[in-house]
């Protein structure tokens, strides 16, 4: 699995834990549209810097990743971090939100 498609991945899977897990409606239907984001974007970063964190320790080509623990591999998992949060709002975007989760603005 190429850093792309784990950080595609990542961006969708959260965005529809996020609006299809039912233990997630009371805190995140009480947080702001731009703290939903927020929350999205920083899980994000974390999947991306386990994923690094990963090919440092030699963990990655055991777990499938092709991803490099060195310069190139650092600037292609940035660039699937952006690619990854566009997926995941995209994602977000299109999913149906209930009532309760989409009231604040």
């Amino acid at each position: 699995m190429t850093a792309d498609q784990l950080a595609m991945y990542a961006g969708v899977v959260l965005s529809l834990a996020f609006s299809y897990v039912p233990s997630a409606d009371g805190w995140w239907a009480n947080l702001a549209v731009t703290h939903k984001r927020l929350v999205m974007l920083g899980l994000l970063l974390l999947v991306a810097l386990a994923s690094v964190g990963l090919a440092c320790a030699g963990f990655a080509t055991d777990l499938g990743l092709t991803i490099a623990c060195d310069r190139a591999g650092v600037v292609g998992l940035l660039q699937a971090f952006g690619a990854a949060a566009i997926a995941n709002q995209v994602a977000y975007a299109i999913t149906p939100q209930s009532a309760a989760k989409s009231k604040k603005v």
